[in-house]
């Protein structure tokens, strides 16, 4: 009763939770935002039909989405997920540790402004890199694909997408991060910092305010918003993100990043658009074939991902053979 009780006051404290995309004053942005597009665009037909069209929010899969995100909403209320995130504790063991190398007693120096606005940047920085690999190693390793393949199996994008995830993928996130973050955490604590104050705005991050603020929404929608090529070497902009769902071959393991786009830069699979380009969104085989939907039911979502997981595995087990001689079925 207790953990049904916490569900539905976390609901009722989302629409004013900073933390949260669906947060109403992000909402309300987005809307904004998505209303100067569609004036620029000459108003193709009645706003609400461009900006809510019937096809894309009463499509199947948006329900699974809806189904995934209350799902991992209640996990993480009652708790499931905020125990694997141990990033104060990873924070402390290595603030010691360089303490204790250093040989030096270690006391705080004074918080200020500035050092607030570097700790900032720096863990926002520090957080991104871990969702760039964690994101890539899903796609690149078989044995996380199918988890992550949940996401990608949306045929349409609507901001709920991006909560249609499977719970194992938020668990070995939430790990990753912990243990990255938690090291650079400490390392700020002993060098830099003092303590790890952020400059906030009503208990968010700063940075994730104004990047939910600046469209973060429209990255899981049909309306393409591209930065210009300049802009998208360092920030990934929702046209980027909606080419990172496409189905198209051209498309595959492109654009891994959350906020920023350097992180693809430099590790050789940004993908910047031209122009505008028409994408069909699911997975699809090696030549950009769309599949059959993996994933049409929320049971499915949450199960066929270990079966293939543990096909997967199986695939790179070593296969156990036999002398010549001890096979019964050719022995005489």
């Amino acid at each position: 009763m207790d953990s049904f009780n916490a569900f539905f006051a976390a609901m009722a404290r989302a629409p004013f939770d900073p933390h949260l995309r669906f947060a109403l004053f992000y909402l309300a942005a987005t809307i904004l935002l998505a209303y100067v597009i569609w004036l620029a665009r000459g108003r193709p037909r009645t706003f609400l039909t461009w900006l809510v069209p019937r096809a894309v929010y009463t499509h199947r899969s948006n329900l699974v989405d809806l189904k995934l995100f209350l799902a991992n909403y209640a996990l993480g209320t009652i708790g499931v997920f905020g125990a694997l995130v141990f990033t104060p504790l990873i924070a402390y063991q290595t603030l010691t540790a360089i303490a204790g190398a250093s040989g030096s007693a270690f006391t705080l120096p004074p918080v200020t402004p500035t050092r607030a606005l570097i700790t900032t940047l720096i863990v926002v920085t520090v957080n991104d890199f871990c969702k760039y690999w964690t994101h890539r190693i899903h796609h690149e390793w078989s044995t996380l694909w199918p988890f992550h393949a949940v996401h990608h199996s949306a045929d349409v994008l609507t901001p709920v997408t991006v909560a249609r995830v499977h719970p194992v993928e938020t668990v070995l996130r939430n790990i990753f991060s912990s243990v990255v973050v938690g090291v650079a955490q400490g390392a700020l604590l002993y060098g830099l910092i003092g303590r790890i104050d952020l400059v906030a705005i009503g208990g968010a991050n700063v940075i994730y305010v104004l990047f939910n603020t600046a469209g973060s929404n429209l990255r899981h929608s049909h309306i393409w918003l591209s930065y210009g090529r300049v802009i998208e070497h360092i920030l990934i902009s929702p046209a980027q993100h909606q080419i990172h769902h496409s189905a198209a071959a051209r498309h595959f393991n492109k654009n891994y990043g959350s906020i920023f786009a350097f992180w693809d830069w430099a590790f050789g699979t940004l993908y910047i658009p031209d122009s505008y380009e028409e994408l069909t969104f699911g997975v699809a085989d090696k030549a950009g074939a769309k599949l059959e939907q993996p994933h049409p039911s929320f049971t499915a979502a949450i199960m066929v991902p270990f079966a293939q997981s543990w096909l997967a595995l199986k695939a790179k087990l070593p296969t156990r053979t036999q002398p010549p001689g001890t096979d019964p079925a050719t022995d005489p």
